[in-house]
């Protein structure tokens, strides 16, 4: 029954944790807020404000999901600590592997709530738009912008995000050149803001006849879509908008006419583009959306970086600037550098477990280690 000692320990250290994580999602304020918002739909004339109507349907839904995660791990806890005693009480060593599995998917889904309540900042919550480019590395480069699109497309499946590709630029040869995605799904941003930096490959490179290890350089901009109505002023003589044709294999869904909208923002480099809308007028909206985003944030940061830091791009794509490496030869691993996380498993990393990458980066910004964007 050793086993089953070492699970009944595992199980009691969540207790605490579990009970922190309810009191600090204030619960019982939730659950009378929720109760308010019903009486509220059932009123005559709720649905008259369209936008606030909407907006309490949101928080309405959002305050549901929390309460029904906290229960469900609770009725997880509970259910477990029966299997223990039932284990106990009949000396039956076969319930082993089932609690062992039970006690694995509640720690998976206690660290991801943990990892949730991190997310603090004031565009958290929203859906994300991110940037790839491939940088130093030519071919190899691209290959890598296109395995780290797919590495980001499986993590935003396993958290069941839709993602919606905005901009997509073939490599010369093989891979992308660049391509713009926005994934859609509640924080979002908040989780993959940690991604923002220059990502750096090591591998034994398939475009190299002489078999010899490269190293490949790929940025990622990560910002958060912000409402279009957003209070930012973009004046007409600041702005160069260009129109060209969709191009790449981005999917079936994007579109190959002439409609494709490239806007500079003149005084700080800015570049956003968008072909995936279907029209040239609703490419533009989506466009000025992003480029309002983008001067947004950067207000926000001006006080916290010189301009040249965050003009347009991150930072320039190769040596140095890198915020993780995946090294797939001479060894296997895939470690950030700004927190320490590691993991051997190089697969599953590019099969999108990012999570254990993610939540070290928000403990380490809530920890004063860098500053949340």
């Amino acid at each position: 029954m050793v086993e089953l000692d070492q699970m009944k320990g595992e199980l009691t250290k969540f207790k605490e944790p579990l009970a922190e994580i309810e009191a600090s999602l204030g619960l019982d304020v939730k659950k009378a807020r929720i109760e308010e918002l019903e009486r509220e739909m059932e009123a005559p004339g709720f649905w008259d404000d369209p936008d606030s109507s909407n907006a309490k349907m949101k928080d309405l839904k959002n305050m549901k999901d929390t309460v029904e995660t906290i229960e469900n791990l609770k009725t997880q806890y509970e259910d477990i600590e029966t299997l223990i005693e039932m284990g106990y009480e009949e000396a039956d060593e076969s319930l082993i592997p089932e609690i062992r599995a039970e006690l694995d998917a509640f720690t998976e889904a206690l660290e991801d709530i943990r990892i949730s309540t991190l997310l603090s900042g004031e565009f958290d919550k929203n859906n994300a738009i991110l940037k790839l480019n491939a940088g130093a590395g030519g071919t190899e480069s691209c290959d890598w912008a296109a395995m780290l699109y797919r590495m980001y497309t499986r993590w935003a499946e396993k958290k069941g995000y839709s993602l919606e590709v905005l901009d997509y630029l073939d490599g010369d040869e093989a891979g992308i050149k660049s391509v713009t995605f926005q994934v859609n799904g509640e924080n979002a941003y908040g989780y993959l803001k940690s991604e923002k930096g220059v990502h750096r490959l090591v591998r034994i490179s398939p475009f190299n006849a002489q078999g010899k290890r490269q190293t490949s350089f790929v940025s990622l901009d990560v910002m958060p879509e912000i409402d279009a109505d957003l209070d930012v002023e973009v004046n007409d003589d600041d702005i160069r908008v260009d129109t060209y044709r969709s191009s790449g294999a981005g999917g079936q869904h994007i579109n190959k006419t002439s409609s494709a909208i490239r806007i500079t923002h003149l005084p700080t480099g800015i570049v956003v583009q968008c072909q995936n809308e279907r029209s040239q007028h609703m490419n533009k909206d989506k466009a000025m959306q992003m480029l309002k985003s983008k001067l947004y944030m950067l207000k926000l940061e001006e006080n916290k970086e010189k301009l040249d830091d965050i003009r347009g791009e991150v930072t320039e794509i190769g040596w140095g600037n890198q915020i993780r490496s995946y090294v797939f030869q001479p060894y296997k691993l895939v470690k950030d550098l700004r927190t320490g996380v590691e993991s051997g498993n190089v697969d599953a990393v590019m099969d999108g477990a990012l999570d254990p990458f993610i939540g070290g980066y928000l403990k380490y910004i809530n920890n004063g280690g860098a500053e949340g964007k």
